[in-house]
């Protein structure tokens, strides 16, 4: 099966709407006239590098790999959230844009500039240039419950003020990819042109943002997710006071526990996220963990399996003090951290930049550190992971998952290494990979 993305200043903040009591039946007609004269049709084109796997669905035609860039036509959905022009949509709908146009529903359109996105929750701001607009009600994820109705209004296929329901299938999902966001999993019917546009309740308040469906066909298939408005209203705070999100970064290497480790370290039952590595200098080292702590707790939420973690880690930023509650020793303690910066992880040049710096050429790569973990298993020392390539680095023969080890011979441990082998934009490079156990070098050349 194949996880796909489907296609939220100046203004006084939208108070949140008040949980529903369990039970209430929705009036669809009444939430489409509440909510649907806020909800925006996105239509974007642009420039943009194919993947070199899997296409996104929003797209018009699905891409060819290994292409250079090409221009591209694409749809989504937005919802107003400030009546002086500021919205939301997902990430990857605005991918790549060079011209944002957002239509109404009263069928007036408005140029969009885009304030900011953030890949890691796929979650964009947009300004349009307009007062008086109007805004949707902002509800609680929080207090969504299993069963619940939900109702999504968006231009799947570019059929704009689109209607369809279903019911909250799960809470808390992690998906590949996006571990960092606990989805809403819904069965309301979501299809490509719906990303970016919101999830309501019965009570016509907004309680998530439409992201991705889970499908062989690249069409809905009966599994929908959608961002917790609270996770995108955070990401929405940062944008607009710094340009972009900050993730904190805790430092650490988690597994879950079995029955057998449960036992082995004094616990009654499989819970939490077990540590099995702690990376050098990280926040984590910094506050004393170690290697066979389980942490149990975060800020008072207790974690079920090592995949909480991570998404706890995503809605809390750089800087943050995050309280642990960790067992070691057949014994619990309180353990405060303070969170790093996350690493970034690109290390490509934007098209802006590479127009602006005559003699760079765009790698056509993003890279991570490999953790600890995967260091182990690699049987190196240092490394990288190639995480995503395009143009240049996909027709040489790299490939997303491979591991990068070194550039010319030299060894690389960090991006700053990276930058440093290739500042001088030698003609040939030498990479040498490690994909799935085996060694090999890839040679690339720079025009």
């Amino acid at each position: 099966m194949a996880l796909l993305v489907c296609a939220l200043a100046g203004a006084q903040p939208v108070g949140a709407a008040p949980p529903l009591p369990g039970g209430v039946t929705p009036n669809h007609r009444a939430i489409v006239q509440l909510a649907g004269p806020a909800v925006v049709g996105i239509e974007v084109v642009g420039m943009r590098t194919p993947p070199s796997s899997a296409w996104t669905p929003d797209d018009e035609t699905p891409e060819l790999p290994f292409a250079a860039r090409r221009p591209f036509h694409g749809q989504g959905t937005g919802f107003i959230i400030a009546s002086d022009g500021l919205l939301l949509t997902s990430a990857h709908v605005v991918a790549g844009a060079r011209r944002i146009t957002v239509r109404m529903s009263d069928q007036r359109q408005f140029r969009a500039t885009v304030v900011g996105s953030d890949p890691t929750t796929d979650v964009a701001v947009l300004r349009v240039d307009a007062r008086h607009l109007p805004v949707v009600r902002l509800g609680q994820a929080s207090q969504l419950q299993v069963g619940d109705p939900v109702v999504v209004i968006g231009s799947p296929f570019g059929l704009e003020q689109s209607v369809s329901h279903g019911i909250v299938s799960a809470k808390g999902r992690a998906l590949p990819g996006f571990a960092a966001v606990p989805h809403i999993q819904t069965d309301a019917p979501v299809n490509p042109g719906h990303s970016g546009g919101p999830l309501l309740d019965a009570g016509a308040a907004v309680v998530g943002l439409n992201s991705q469906i889970y499908t062989l066909s690249g069409g809905y298939e009966g599994l929908s997710f959608a961002v917790p408005i609270e996770v995108a209203l955070r990401v929405k705070d940062q944008i607009v006071a710094h340009g972009r999100v900050r993730h904190g970064y805790l430092g650490v290497t988690m597994q879950n526990l079995d029955l057998t480790l449960a036992s082995a370290f004094g616990l009654d039952r499989p819970r939490g996220a077990l540590v099995a590595g702690v990376d050098a200098g990280s926040a984590a080292e910094t506050a004393g963990l170690r290697a066979g702590d389980v942490i149990t707790a975060f800020n008072g939420e207790r974690l079920h399996q090592a995949g909480d973690l991570t998404t706890h880690m995503g809605v809390v930023s750089a800087g943050d003090w995050v309280r642990l509650e960790v067992w070691r020793a057949k014994a619990s303690s309180v353990v405060m951290v303070r969170l790093d910066p996350a690493t970034e992880l690109s290390d490509e040049l934007s098209p802006d930049t590479a127009a602006s710096s005559p003699g760079r050429q765009e790698l056509g790569w993003r890279l991570r550190p490999l953790t600890a973990q995967e260091r182990n298993l690699l049987g190196s020392t240092g490394g990288l992971w190639v995480e995503a390539v395009s143009a240049l680095s996909a027709q040489a023969g790299l490939l997303a998952g491979d591991a990068l080890l070194s550039i010319n011979l030299a060894p690389v441990h960090s991006l700053d290494d990276v930058g440093r082998l290739t500042r001088a934009r030698p003609q040939h490079l030498g990479l040498l990979i490690d994909r799935d156990g085996v060694r090999r070098f890839v040679p690339l050349e720079l025009e």
